[in-house]
């Protein structure tokens, strides 16, 4: 289990991949909890003009995810993702802001289960609520 808040490792750790291609921020990213944030823009767009559905499930998947790091148990090595399900409740346009706030249920020896919303902070609606299963993983 990692302590304190560790955004700043996780924010280095992601350049090159998705979420730092999205440009995911992360305000807390501890033992319990993860929030983060990007600010809409062209490439968070489906091509009919929309804010893309992945867009989101990007930065709600991965702040259970690296929330997940953050409250690994003694022992474990790492963990994946065996279920995911999103309810879609609202959109955002190009410059306005996304932020996410990710908490966990249920932290055992071999699952997470955490809960996390998607909320346009410009307008203040809920955009998305999101569930996700994690199994822990332990070296071989």
């Amino acid at each position: 289990m990692l302590e304190g808040n560790q955004a700043a490792l996780f924010e280095e750790r992601q350049k090159g991949t998705l979420p730092g291609e999205l440009g995911i921020e992360w305000q807390d990213v501890s033992n319990g909890h993860a929030a983060g944030s990007f600010t809409v823009g062209k490439q968070h767009m489906a091509a009919n003009g929309f804010l893309h559905a992945a867009s989101i499930v990007a930065l709600v998947d991965s702040a259970c995810g690296y929330g997940c790091v953050a409250s690994l148990p003694e022992g474990a090595s790492g963990f994946t993702t065996i279920e995911i399900k999103t309810n879609y409740l609202g959109t955002a346009k190009i410059g306005e802001q996304v932020t996410c706030e990710a908490r966990l249920l249920h932290g055992g020896r071999m699952t997470q289960v955490w809960d996390a919303e998607a909320t346009n902070a410009t307008t203040g609606k809920i955009m998305a609520v999101f569930r996700c299963t994690q199994m822990v993983l332990y070296p071989r």
